[in-house]
């Protein structure tokens, strides 16, 4: 029995050493989860059990349990190498066969699927085409979308602006409210038949009032006649801001502001330099309709906050129409102000676009797939799932860092990263190998001397066996 018993432990210090070796052998594999034999005692027992004084028969190997710590996250400079900070795995799919690993070796092929190093794809949910919403049901092949990004029309200008409350009218425009004042003035009193030299003090209070609303009517038409956008001395203050239209085409809408009185200002709007009727500043006929904006006296605005052009018609660097909708602007200024300090724009914000081409690829930490596009907007394009077992230890072991369900497992527990008890995602990184290596190489040693051990049990058997041998 000794031959069996040293047999069984030179078995056990064998199968040690493979494991260890292949701990070892793997320490630098991305997503390896190292192993350690489990080792149980043998005894020979009949139906009614063992006897109190009953002797081993050596030792068995029960089991070779995975170690499913944590490893080390080292970073990548890949967006689509992905690291599971906490519990679960990746769930690919190979032609419909599941597996699972943490092993994020990831990228594209060329059908713009998510695939790992051996071609299994990444699962995850995909997202609604109408409403862009992640579908959450069950987990698809993840793709990529490398389409160029659709357009999106402007709608709504937000502009936030402080207009100088000590600016005059421009020249033309006070010209024509100074001579039109006097002449307005002398010709009531004229009128009522006051001397114009020596009127009364309540005269001259009635010929002011009626003589300044004369000269504001003038000095406004003139302001509107005169307006030029290339010459600065018709206006006080302009800004810009580019605009788009339904097809992704570029435009420049300009304001220019002009104070008719105090707390009062028009505001015109062109855009590519055209009135919003599509006329070129450098038409003779020419005309732009303002808008007005009126300020009280703590410098708010409180008229004009929102305009609202009910019909754009964009046109294309000829002045003719570029094939895009009719579309609705609206002109929001709410929040701006007229102080005693220079005109500057403090924030300006429109919601539209043009089309992009996809720039780059990002997972956030929760699994989400964010496309970048060269015009500036992301989308999200899915969401990647992770799994996790009741019992992971019973997983199958596929090898190259991949495992499957087995009955010991149960069944999967399929999730958003960061839901339950699912770990996060880290993108441009991987996770390595949790083999400890010190730990290992004691291993060795230990595997080396109990090998040894049960080889020296064989041998002083066989010493004992020719000693009976020789008897005579």
């Amino acid at each position: 029995m000794s031959f069996n018993i040293g047999l069984s432990g030179i078995r056990a210090a064998s199968s040690d050493l493979n494991i260890t070796g292949n701990n070892i052998a793997n320490a630098s594999t991305v997503g390896f989860k190292s192993a350690r034999a489990e080792f149980g005692d043998v005894y020979a027992a009949s139906i009614l059990g063992t006897g109190s004084n009953a002797q081993g028969s050596g030792v068995v190997l029960n089991n070779v349990a995975q170690i499913f710590t944590q490893g080390n996250i080292n970073y990548t400079e890949n967006s689509l190498d992905l690291a599971i900070n906490g519990n679960g795995f990746f769930v690919t799919s190979n032609n419909g066969a599941l597996s699972y690993t943490r092993a994020g070796y990831f990228g594209t092929d060329r059908e713009g699927f998510i695939v790992n190093n051996l071609g299994g794809r990444l699962q995850g949910y995909g997202v609604n085409a109408v409403t862009g919403r992640i579908n959450e049901g069950v987990p698809t092949d993840l793709r990529v979308d490398t389409r160029a990004a659709n357009p999106n029309r402007t709608s709504v200008i937000n502009s936030t602006l402080n207009l100088n409350s000590s600016s005059v009218r421009p020249v033309a425009a006070q010209n024509t409210y100074d001579s039109t004042y006097a002449q307005a003035y002398r010709d009531h009193l004229v009128d009522i038949g006051a001397d114009p030299d020596a009127p009364t003090a309540e005269q001259r209070a009635a010929a002011d009032g009626i003589a300044a609303a004369a000269a504001r009517t003038a000095a406004n038409t003139t302001a509107v006649a005169n307006f030029d956008p290339s010459d600065s001395s018709t206006y006080n203050s302009s800004t810009s801001v580019t605009v788009y239209d339904s097809l992704g085409n570029s435009h420049v809408m300009s304001k220019y502001f002009i104070k008719t009185d105090a707390n009062t200002w028009d505001m015109h709007v062109l855009i590519d330099g055209r009135n919003l009727a599509g006329v070129a500043a450098t038409d003779p006929e020419f005309s732009s309709e303002p808008y007005q904006l009126r300020f009280n006296a703590a410098g708010a605005l409180v008229a004009g906050q929102t305009t609202t052009i009910p019909e754009w018609r964009p046109l294309d660097a000829n002045g003719q129409p570029a094939g895009a909708e009719l579309q609705e602007l609206t002109l929001d200024l709410t929040g701006s102000s007229q102080y005693a300090s220079g005109f500057g724009v403090t924030s300006v914000v429109q919601d539209g676009y043009t089309t992009g081409e996809l720039a780059g690829l990002e997972i956030d930490d929760q699994g989400m797939l964010i496309a970048r596009y060269t015009n500036g907007q992301t989308k999200t394009q899915g969401q990647l799932v992770l799994a996790t077992f009741a019992n992971q230890q019973g997983l199958k072991p596929l090898g190259d860092t991949a495992w499957a369900q087995s009955s010991a497992s149960g069944e999967p527990v399929v999730g958003a990263p960061g839901s339950g008890t699912l770990g996060m995602v880290q993108s441009g990184a991987l996770e390595q190998s949790n083999v400890d290596l010190s730990e290992m190489l004691i291993n060795l040693i230990v595997a080396q001397r109990n090998y040894q051990a049960n080889a020296k049990t064989i041998q002083t058997e066989d010493a004992v066996t020719q000693t009976i041998i020789n008897l005579r």
